[in-house]
């Protein structure tokens, strides 16, 4: 692979790196990582492992981690290095650095103490999925990684439910399968989703259908790999005051009064003190 080697301006540099296939870097990124006075990386040894595919040689530079985890001390190493004159590249283990990966505060930091902050495109998970997945692809809205409990990840799916653009999710392989039964229950059996699977790996998958047949498939398949789900955008819908009275009885299963009245005024697009004074109906003793 050819890439040029040339000083860099002193600054901090996202570079985008593969979700999988290694050739999927760009040049110019290339270009960076065999040019910068120092390497930050979420996982040193993948930065390690891609430059060596490459033939990027280190040269005796650093390739410092720096992740979630990371404090207040590796922030000031790094904003150190950029204040002493030096280029800083930033890689995430995969993807686009700050999109559901570390960074956020790291570029935060470098715009406030006004040095140049430079990104380097390249591969990213949300727009690697929109361009398989079937779904509208003009309006869309990352949503990133629900929470695991059910309630607080159905209470988050409610409010979500009138956008109208499609929704990009993340989630674990372990996990799909409920989040996929929670997307059916809170935005309707026949809304269109797709799951994306290992996308530009070897075993890549996508999955198209509605949120019932997804959820029905999921339920009795155990998956590995990096998961990106994908739900279409909001129609028109109308409802009733049986439709709603089902639902709320449904949620007050397994949530409080307050809760399941929250979700279900979410899910339906109804005023939450309307269908909350619905559910206090339903729940005193006939």
């Amino acid at each position: 692979m050819n890439f040029e080697t040339k000083p860099l301006a002193a600054g901090l540099y996202f570079v985008s790196t593969p979700i999988g296939a290694a050739r999927d870097i760009t040049l110019r990124g290339l270009d960076i990582l065999a040019s910068a006075d120092l390497i930050a990386a979420e996982d040193t040894r993948t930065a390690r492992k891609l430059m060596e595919i490459h033939g990027v040689p280190l040269n005796g530079r650093q390739v410092i981690s720096y992740h979630d985890h990371s404090g207040r001390a590796e922030r000031d190493r790094i904003m150190a290095a950029i204040a002493a004159g030096k280029s800083v590249a930033y890689v995430s283990e995969a993807g686009t650095p700050i999109i559901a990966d570390p960074g956020f505060d790291l570029g935060r930091l470098a715009q406030e103490a006004g040095h140049k902050v430079i990104a380097a495109p390249g591969a990213s998970a949300v727009l690697a999925a929109l361009t398989v997945a079937g779904l509208p692809a003009e309006r869309f809205a990352f949503i990133g990684f629900l929470p695991a409990g059910k309630t607080q990840r159905e209470t988050q799916i409610a409010a979500l439910r009138d956008l109208p653009f499609t929704m990009v999710f993340y989630e674990s392989p372990k996990r799909v399968g409920e989040m996929l039964a929670s997307l059916r229950d809170i935005l309707g059996e026949g809304r269109e989703g797709a799951v994306c699977r290992e996308l530009t790996k070897r075993f890549e998958e996508v999955r198209r259908g509605t949120l019932a047949s997804l959820a029905a498939e999921f339920a009795e398949r155990s998956v590995k790999g990096e998961i990106v789900v994908l739900v279409g955008r909001a129609g028109a819908t109308e409802t009733n005051a049986d439709e709603v009275g089902n639902a709320l009885r449904e949620a007050m299963k397994t949530m409080r009064v307050k809760d399941a009245a929250d979700a279900v005024a979410g899910a339906f697009g109804l005023p939450r003190r309307q269908v909350y004074q619905q559910a206090l109906q339903l729940d005193r003793p006939q």
